[in-house]
């Protein structure tokens, strides 16, 4: 991989800068400004940013150290750019970034939040729009303190954004996705943005609302669990970064180009709040809403695929591709038939998910299916917990499929506290192999 220089680079931003065109603020109905910067001045302003500074592999064993100047974050044309740089010495391979923040400077309690961003490409690149309080340890520190993350798109899993909040000890994470069916979030502007008031939150993206919580807590160590609704009843500040490598995206291959595309791009970042705020508010009572199983006592629906389903929604399967896996699912002839032409990154590259599995607290259950494929091939069934920190319920487990059907039973002993949004997985990225799947008859019955 070669590298690019700064020169160079900043040359071909220049050549390549993003279109944005001035458009008057909007005031949400019911806000008002608090605060804004459209970056419309020559380079950024330290009276409403800090810049952060951290070495390598400060946290998730991320690769770059985080500088402060316009090396890596910069001002141009209305547009903040924040820019990794990678740079060789010898055999010596080092890297740097960007990342800001308005702590101490605009800090609010409640409101809502957004930005407007264009975000980089490139395997181990990982962009963020995220908040975090202005005393961390209020509460105690992470994930005890809370945190937003208002956006984070894969470099190399562009039309994915996820939207997460973390809290509690042990930590917990509540977390939406926006899979966009055309367009790219490295391709063109999006406008990424929270609803924050007392006792809820709500995610958006270009206005479509796409995930919303209002059920978390937080305690200190030998003390009760604090009232509700702690820890997001505090100040927050918003941080931007680029961060490369680590435990989540990946470590940069030779396919990552330190160039334009390396660049997040933020057109703005707006607060706004109401007059006022009604902070007397009570945590919900969390009613579980556990779906029956079918005629069969089957808690996983069309099991035996008779249903032709759309395959990109939450209703039963859903097919997902992530960092780098390429193919397609079909349903067929009483089975579904994944067929991959790229294994991708991760294990989870190449999905079968079918989502609001109920597993309850104490019960024992049967996880079973059929499956065969093209050529002998391992894949990896699970029954996850995307609501509570994605803990295995069934973990992870290699089943080497042959040439013929053959069916695979397991047991499974739910200990963990009841979860009306379990899911079956079956994970075929990074298997090292990408020959065509066929599955059938997946049950999950309890004994």
């Amino acid at each position: 991989m070669q590298p690019v220089s700064e020169s160079a680079a900043k040359s071909q931003e220049e050549d390549i800068k993003p279109e944005v065109e001035e458009e008057p603020i909007v005031i949400p109905e019911g806000y008002h400004l608090v605060w804004n910067d459209e970056f419309d001045k020559d380079e950024l302003s330290e009276e409403d940013w800090n810049y952060e500074t951290h070495e390598k592999g400060w946290v998730n064993h991320e690769l770059q150290e985080y500088v402060p100047g316009d090396e890596c974050v910069s001002v141009k044309d209305g547009v903040l750019v924040i820019r990794p740089v990678r740079e060789e010495n010898g055999n010596e391979v080092t890297y740097r970034s960007g990342r800001i923040n308005t702590q101490d400077k605009h800090d609010y309690k409640y409101g809502r939040f957004e930005a407007r961003i264009k975000v980089p490409r490139g395997k181990g690149f990982l962009p963020a729009f995220w908040m975090m309080p202005q005393d961390e340890y209020l509460y105690g520190q992470w994930p005890k303190c809370g945190e937003i993350d208002i956006m984070e798109v894969l470099g190399d899993s562009t039309k994915v954004n996820y939207g997460t909040l973390h809290y509690g000890e042990p930590h917990k994470q509540s977390q939406g996705m926006v899979n966009l069916k055309s367009g790219d979030f490295s391709e063109e502007y999006h406008e990424f943005a929270i609803e924050w008031e007392p006792g809820e939150i709500r995610w958006y993206c270009d206005g479509e609302q796409y995930h919303q919580e209002n059920d978390w807590f937080t305690a200190v160590e030998g003390e009760e669990e604090k009232p509700y609704p702690a820890p997001f009843d505090q100040p927050f500040h918003v941080i931007l970064n680029v961060a490369v490598g680590g435990d989540w995206p990946g470590d940069p291959d030779e396919s990552t180009v330190f160039d334009e595309h390396a660049c997040m791009y933020v057109d703005y970042v707006r607060m706004f709040q109401k007059d006022s705020y009604d902070e007397n508010v009570t945590k919900p009572v969390k009613e579980l809403s556990l779906r029956e199983p079918d005629e069969t006592g089957n808690y996983v629906y069309n099991s035996d695929f008779s249903d032709k389903e759309d395959l990109s929604d939450d209703e039963n399967w859903k097919f997902l591709l992530f960092n780098g896996g390429e193919g397609e699912a079909q349903i067929g002839d009483n089975e579904i038939i994944i067929t991959s032409t790229n294994e991708g990154t991760e294990e989870y590259s190449v999905q079968l998910v079918q989502p609001n599995i109920p597993m309850e607290e104490g019960c024992s259950y049967e996880f079973s299916f059929e499956a065969y494929a093209d050529e002998p091939r391992t894949i990896k069934p699970a029954i996850t917990a995307p609501n509570v920190g994605w803990i295995r319920y069934f973990q992870d487990t290699p089943v080497d499929l042959t040439q013929d059907w053959q069916a695979f039973s397991f047991d499974v002993d739910m200990k963990d506290k009841t979860d009306d949004k379990a899911r079956v997985e079956f994970n075929m990225g990074k298997q090292g192999s990408t020959a065509t799947v066929h599955i059938r008859n997946v049950k999950l019955i309890r004994k």
